[in-house]
């Protein structure tokens, strides 16, 4: 199987790091010395068992205050499968960085403590899942223990969780696992101390989930650089350098360039200097052309059979990531792989509230706030929706004053 990529998601204190760690103890994915020091430090803190959050908690400010701040991409395999598992932060002045960590997730595991059920940052982290279209959800009802194994405080929960999902039309497979991630009750072995539960362990659940593959359309690289080597052996030669977003192109293919609208044929397509009868999604390449056409730096070649939209107008789901607010009539650039752009704030239709779990009418966005904008591009954007194409459907907005990284945009 491909290796399964996994963000985990929950509230300050649900016990995230602490799963991982034990995780990555129980396959043997911890080296002598993270042991070492799991061990010595668990000893100087006075407990009388091992804290495996020490596994994930890099930051000196993280073990400290014992939380989770920056997102740690974590390795670990078992004679099944591998894994990349990104240990995101749980508090929701964080919330911006669970949104980058969960990026590229097919998996989502969020935890809850069975103490406290369903929290505004569950629901705060469930709707981000949805945003970034991950589909496989684990909802891991951690610290089984201290509620003595309950079982009807775990039905409970996922009634909760159940009402939360049905308020929505998402397409999600979700399981549900009652854990007690501290002394390791249905993460690797199933626990004696809830026979009640049928389900997977949480090591085998992942080991053993299907992940479907995104069918790509439409075929397009965007254009990084243009190589006119302009010297006797390759007078002629003009190559069109990038990586490919989506799709796979041929030689023979017949593209088109935007936003010119130039057609011509892919007369031969370079890899490293070695020429390859194709190249698909996420490799780099050269193509080279039939016909002399002018393309630059932010162009996009596609296949001509494409059916992607052209607009200098859209409305995207916002996440909000600085502290100055989102304005309407404010003024950003657009990132879209390499084409850059201009735009301006033209409404600011709704934002969610977490608390009664609706989107409600607002005129700005927030640091870590979640809606829906309106914006007008100064040239036009070649897209798809971010639900059928994430590599087409998704943008980041830089503040021009700054350069920083102001929000992070899904093209509805």
């Amino acid at each position: 199987m491909k290796i399964l990529r996994i963000t985990t998601a929950g509230s300050v204190d649900d016990g995230k790091s602490t799963l991982i760690g034990r995780l990555l103890y129980e396959t043997n994915s911890l080296k002598t010395d993270q042991l070492e020091h799991i061990e010595t430090k668990s000893r100087s803190l006075g407990y009388d068992y091992l804290d495996f959050s020490l596994a994930t908690d890099g930051l000196l400010t993280e073990r400290e205050q014992g939380i989770t701040i920056d997102v740690s991409n974590l390795y670990f395999s078992t004679p099944k499968r591998r894994f990349i598992i990104a240990d995101a932060p749980g508090h929701v002045e964080y919330t911006r960085n669970m949104v980058t960590g969960a990026s590229n997730a097919e998996v989502a595991i969020i935890l809850l403590d069975a103490r406290k059920g369903v929290m505004e940052q569950t629901k705060r982290h469930l709707y981000i899942t949805q945003l970034l279209g991950i589909k496989h959800l684990i909802f891991t009802i951690n610290k089984m223990d201290l509620i003595e194994y309950d079982h009807d405080k775990f039905l409970e929960i996922k009634a909760q969780i159940d009402n939360l999902l049905g308020e929505y039309t998402w397409e999600t497979q979700s399981f549900f696992i009652p854990v007690a991630a501290l002394k390791g009750d249905n993460i690797i072995s199933k626990s004696e101390n809830m026979p009640w539960y049928k389900g997977e362990t949480l090591l085998s659940l992942i080991e053993s989930i299907e992940i479907e593959q995104d069918i790509q359309e439409n075929t397009l690289l965007q254009v990084q650089q243009v190589i006119r080597p302009k010297t006797e052996i390759h007078h002629d030669y003009r190559g069109f350098v990038g990586k490919v977003k989506s799709g796979m192109f041929a030689k023979g293919d017949e593209v088109e360039v935007f936003p010119s609208g130039s057609k011509s044929k892919i007369k031969a397509i370079e890899k490293y200097g070695e020429e390859k009868t194709n190249i698909g999604t996420g490799e780099n390449a050269t193509l080279l052309l039939e016909d002399e056409i002018d393309a630059s730096r932010g162009n996009t070649i596609l296949k001509s059979n494409h059916s992607l939209q052209s607009s200098n107008q859209i409305n995207a789901k916002i996440c909000w990531m600085q502290s100055n607010a989102l304005n309407p009539n404010n003024k950003y650039w657009l990132q879209h792989g390499v084409q850059k752009s201009m735009v301006k704030t033209k409404e600011i239709n709704t934002k969610m509230n977490w608390q009664e779990w609706v989107s409600e009418s607002t005129e700005s966005l927030q640091m870590n706030d979640i809606g829906e904008v309106s914006f007008q591009l100064a040239q036009p954007l070649l897209f798809a929706p971010f639900h059928l194409n994430k590599k087409l459907g998704a943008f980041i907005l830089i503040d021009p004053n700054t350069n920083n990284t102001a929000g992070v945009g899904f093209i509805q």
